[in-house]
């Protein structure tokens, strides 16, 4: 697994995943609960966001949290001593690819926000799945970037999100992968695989998605490869400029943004 993350390991960055973690947090995880004593692995933890969520409403797991960042793994460490001091983690740095655990040493798999920047997904579950015991479960979460549908429309502003999905694809990874959770799990072997949209609409009578969704999430995400597809020729300062703002028109009293979520649960 390669660390080329295409949005950077950043302040900014680690704020932005901050914002959607909270924002997100019941849409995404108020149907994750893990028993007391359950052992489970969380693969690319990044800065600990998710990795909050699943501690405050599993409490009691006894959790191993794995990144390839020694940076965003520093940062977990830090904000779930401060937000979840008397949880209970192991902290592993390295790859996912070779992880130092024997066959079925866990009951549950999570993974957030991790398959879309890796080339090969299926074979990265497939060999997570040796990991769990037989019965044991994944839960696998992610986004996709071709379900934005917002108002007002604009070219400038889908030229931009475009910018964001080839820099994915460059990366290695792949922007469009929340449509492909149920066939990933199946062709990696897991059985009765259920995968449900998560969906969030935010206008101005939801002031708080419109904040942490649209302008602290989505726009933030699309701006941090603005200096990477400038650089590679994707845009230039002036189209890019254009773009941001009529993105942020989305953001604005009569503005509308849409975007999915798919997250899926299968068994070994």
């Amino acid at each position: 697994m390669g660390t080329d993350y295409v949005h950077g390991y950043t302040a900014s960055e680690t704020r932005r995943l901050s914002e959607q973690a909270e924002t997100l947090a019941d849409l995404l995880h108020g149907d994750t609960h893990y028993a007391p004593g359950s052992r489970v692995l969380e693969v690319g933890c990044g800065v600990g966001a998710q990795t909050v969520q699943l501690l405050t409403r599993s409490p009691g797991i006894a959790l191993t949290a794995v990144d390839i960042s020694e940076e965003s793994l520093a940062e977990a460490k830090r904000r779930v001593a401060v937000k979840v001091p008397d949880a209970q983690v192991e902290w592993h740095h390295g790859d996912l690819h070779d992880l130092p655990y024997a066959e079925a040493s866990f009951d549950h798999l999570f993974l957030c926000f991790v398959l879309e920047h890796l080339p090969e997904p299926t074979d990265v579950l497939r060999t997570l799945r040796r990991y769990l015991r037989p019965g044991g479960t994944i839960t696998l979460i992610e986004g996709d970037h071709g379900s934005a549908i917002y108002h007002p429309r604009s070219a400038a502003a889908q030229a931009v999100i475009e910018c964001l999905n080839v820099s994915q694809a460059e990366a290695g990874g792949d922007a469009l992968i929340g449509r492909r959770v149920q066939p990933l799990l199946t062709a990696a072997g897991f059985t009765d695989v259920v995968t449900h949209p998560r969906t969030v609409y935010a206008d101005q009578t939801v002031p708080h998605l419109v904040d942490g969704f649209t302008r602290k999430t989505f726009i933030a995400m699309v701006g941090s490869v603005r200096d990477r597809s400038i650089a590679t020729g994707l845009s230039t300062p002036a189209a890019w400029a254009q773009g941001i703002r009529d993105l942020e028109r989305t953001a604005e009293p009569g503005g509308t943004f849409h975007y999915t979520f798919f997250k899926g649960v299968g068994v070994r």
